[in-house]
């Protein structure tokens, strides 16, 4: 939902920005682009106005299953707090069921609740981490995060290909050896 006020403060200040950079944001090729620029920046950061329960929309459904769900590659697209720069990835999620599974794509869209706020990879991670693990009860949960950062490739440092990966092991995928290591084998494979 688009909130009128909040776009229109957010246009403003993108008026101010572009004026503090020394452009004349009346010129004819940034007329428009503080509204657009605001109807970005509240896409990108729409995760704000999500719920976990309308999220989940109690997608949870009862299973014998107690073995590992893998749900691998998923798209990731986020702004980092420090720079407000993109960082676009993949997300692992992996969890040991006791009882229910979470539907296929609500783990998707929890990633992508969190991803679409203002935060650090490694917040990232951990929030998934636990959400997934709350949502579900499972035995464990498992995350493993990749991502480039813009903020290390298009400025300061400049190392265009370099990576960042990140993870957090929760229950079973802590205290486990044999699990994680399993989690992380079919992380790996192809």
């Amino acid at each position: 939902m688009e909130d009128p006020a909040t776009h229109g403060s957010l246009a403003e200040a993108y008026r101010e920005l572009l004026a503090g950079i020394g452009e004349d944001a009346s010129r004819e090729g940034l007329r428009d682009t503080p509204r657009r620029a605001a109807n970005a920046l509240a896409f990108l950061t729409r995760g704000y106005q999500q719920r976990l329960e309308d999220v989940v929309n109690n997608a949870l459904f009862e299973t014998e299953l107690d073995e590992i769900v893998l749900v691998k590659d998923i798209e990731l697209y986020s702004l980092c707090e420090h720079h407000l720069l993109p960082f676009v990835g993949k997300c692992h999620v992996g969890y040991l069921p006791q009882g229910r599974v979470l539907g296929l794509s609500k783990v998707a869209r929890i990633v992508d609740m969190f991803a679409r706020r203002l935060q650090i990879q490694e917040t990232l991670t951990q929030q998934i981490a636990k959400t997934i693990m709350d949502v579900t009860s499972a035995a464990g949960v498992g995350v493993i995060i990749e991502a480039q950062h813009m903020c290390m490739s298009m400025r300061g440092v400049a190392k265009q290909h370099s990576s960042m990966k990140t993870s957090v092991m929760l229950g079973r995928f802590r205290d486990s050896p044999p699990t994680r290591s399993e989690f992380l084998q079919l992380v790996g494979d192809s």
